[in-house]
């Protein structure tokens, strides 16, 4: 196991049961940015929690999207799967946590995109 994850999981575990924290606020939606490697061009989308959709050759799924309250240090993560719809498999190249602060401790591993998470939406 990667020790970043690891990290993270001991950080979210120890998050969700600590007492003295604040309980993460729960999103609506995400807010993703893809950067496509052929192209070198960043794109940017909001995807609603609980919903699929598909994006170039990528089909991304959010589960759901937590940030800390705002007296605590700003901090976003997602939970999402992503299959990529030219694969002849039906297997996920991502599935996981996201981290908006820190990209490169769960990055999606892809020949032809990056993708990551700026930040987790709550409606007003």
């Amino acid at each position: 196991m990667n020790l970043g994850l690891l990290k993270f999981f001991i950080f979210f575990i120890f998050l969700s049961s600590s007492s003295l924290i604040a309980k993460p606020i729960s999103g609506n939606s995400a807010t993703l940015k893809l950067l496509d490697k052929t192209t070198n061009k960043v794109y940017e989308k909001i995807i609603n929690i609980d919903s699929k959709i598909d994006w170039f050759t990528l089909n991304i799924k959010i589960y759901t999207c937590f940030l800390t309250p705002p007296e605590e240090i700003p901090e976003d993560y997602v939970l999402l799967e992503v299959k990529d719809n030219l694969e002849e498999n039906d297997t996920y190249i991502y599935r996981g946590w996201m981290i908006s602060s820190s990209p490169d401790v769960t990055p999606l591993e892809h020949p032809i995109y990056d993708l990551w998470l700026i930040k987790c939406n709550i409606s007003k």
